[in-house]
């Protein structure tokens, strides 16, 4: 039981990142924190009152707060801190206002000229790539693609340029389609980590090729289960070098159209390094 706190309360939002599943990975000073405001607005009341009661914490008042009542919610919390009250921000699980509600809020807050503070904690994309064995130093966190597989495939195809790890967010009703759309777009042979119900009872971090990803989703049932975090590798990076084709291109362009705009669709038509090819643009355009 967490007890009672003699931490100075300040008068301002607290946005507080919860567990992601094991309700252990919660900070002290989230817990003197939830325990010394005078509100707790909440993504499910429910939710939070299961967490807030597993920590010994019985008393405190919650205001629901989740995507569809964000901008009334904003109104109502700007007038309890008007009022001199203290708030604490929570979703379900893991850190407000990355790929669940909470920006509307802290923006109206903000806006407003109230402090927010943010209280550190458990993050589901970062837990996943700490244990992913994916050797990048750099990540690009796109969160949900598109519901639907057409949109879902047009921004991958604007991603799949990228050389650093991309991270999203997949629920198991997609995960199949979601899949097969990396495969179809990426390649074969990009390795794909399934992090599976991060810090939860059936916790499962996969790593393989994208060639044997349906394989082992369909190897046994358990493996579409659960929320999802994939983490994908980057693209090879490219050489400094131009090929043939690309500069053949690129001086077929650069007969038609402005330097830039030849460069932009350059890059779009061939893949090629944008900066090889403005420096190959300016070298034919000076000659």
């Amino acid at each position: 039981m967490h007890s009672k706190t003699n931490q100075k309360i300040e008068h301002a939002l607290y946005v507080v990142a919860t567990p992601i599943g094991n309700l252990s990975d919660i900070s002290l000073r989230a817990l003197d924190i939830l325990n010394g405001v005078n509100v707790v607005a909440a993504e499910d009341t429910r939710n939070t009152r299961h967490l807030l009661q597993h920590h010994g914490i019985s008393d405190a008042k919650l205001l629901a707060v989740h995507q569809h009542n964000e901008r009334g919610s904003a109104e109502k919390v700007i007038s309890l801190l008007q009022e001199g009250k203290s708030i604490a921000l929570v979703t379900d699980a893991g850190t407000p206002a990355v790929s669940d509600p909470g920006a509307v809020l802290v923006e109206a807050v903000s806006s407003a000229g109230f402090r927010v503070i943010p209280i550190p904690g458990a993050s589901a994309v970062v837990t996943a790539l700490s244990a992913s064995g994916l050797v990048n130093p750099h990540f690009m966190f796109y969160g949900f693609l598109p519901n639907k597989s057409a949109a879902r495939r047009t921004t991958l195809q604007s991603l799949a340029a990228q050389t650093c790890t991309l991270a999203f967010y997949e629920a198991p009703h997609r995960i199949l389609e979601c899949t097969a759309d990396l495969q179809a777009v990426f390649g074969d042979e990009r390795e794909i980590v399934f992090a599976r119900e991060v810090t939860k009872l059936f916790e499962n971090i996969h790593r393989c090729k994208l060639r044997v990803a349906m394989d082992w989703l369909n190897s046994d049932p358990n493996n579409q289960r659960g929320e999802f975090v994939l983490l994908v590798s980057g693209a090879p990076e490219r050489t400094e070098e131009l090929d043939a084709e690309a500069e053949r291109v690129l001086t077929l362009l650069l007969e038609e159209l402005p330097l830039k705009q030849a460069v932009q669709l350059a890059v779009q038509i061939t893949g090629q390094n944008k900066n090889a090819l403005y420096q190959k643009a300016l070298a034919l355009k000076s000659s």
